[in-house]
């Protein structure tokens, strides 16, 4: 082999190693961060599958269920007459709008203990989220009183 093939052999080798690295850590990230959505009912129903897969569950806090030890809440997710024991220990405090009733996500895995560990937790504020009521106009128009009346009549006859 000459000097210039193995140059270019070496260069080549080097190349399809990056590229095989690169390729592996983009591949074992989309696997990390990939979740399912599923529902509680759902979720109940996947049997052993549920405990390899990252899971997405939504439902509404439970009232009265919501444990604190510092960073770390145990609470009860509720979807129609499904109930789901939740323990979350993510890296930042749950988020305030997080309280009894409130509707939430939990992100983990379902262990064989029959809890999700979540390792992320959303809470979405009912206000955004509820129906807008009717209201009053801020301004309403001014009530004509008979005084208005006969000075605009008397304007529009000139």
């Amino acid at each position: 082999m000459s000097h210039d093939t193995r140059k270019y052999f070496n260069f080549g080798s080097v190349t399809v190693l990056i590229l095989l690295a690169l390729s592996y850590l983009a591949y074992t990230g989309v696997q990390d961060s990939k979740s399912y959505y599923v529902t509680i009912k759902e979720l109940r129903g996947m049997g052993d599958a549920a405990y390899t897969k990252r899971l997405r569950v939504g439902g509404n806090v439970q009232a009265g269920s919501i444990k604190r030890t510092g960073r770390n809440v145990d609470f009860v997710l509720v979807e129609n007459d499904q109930v789901l024991n939740v323990t979350y220990s993510g890296t930042e405090a749950p988020p305030d709008t997080f309280k009894d009733e409130s509707q939430a996500l939990a992100d983990g895995k379902f262990g064989p203990d029959g809890i999700l560990h979540a390792k992320q937790l959303q809470a979405k504020c009912a206000s955004k989220y509820a129906p807008q009521q009717p209201q009053t106009p801020a301004n309403p128009p001014p009530q004509s009183t008979p005084e208005m009346n006969v000075a605009s009549s008397a304007a529009t006859a000139k």
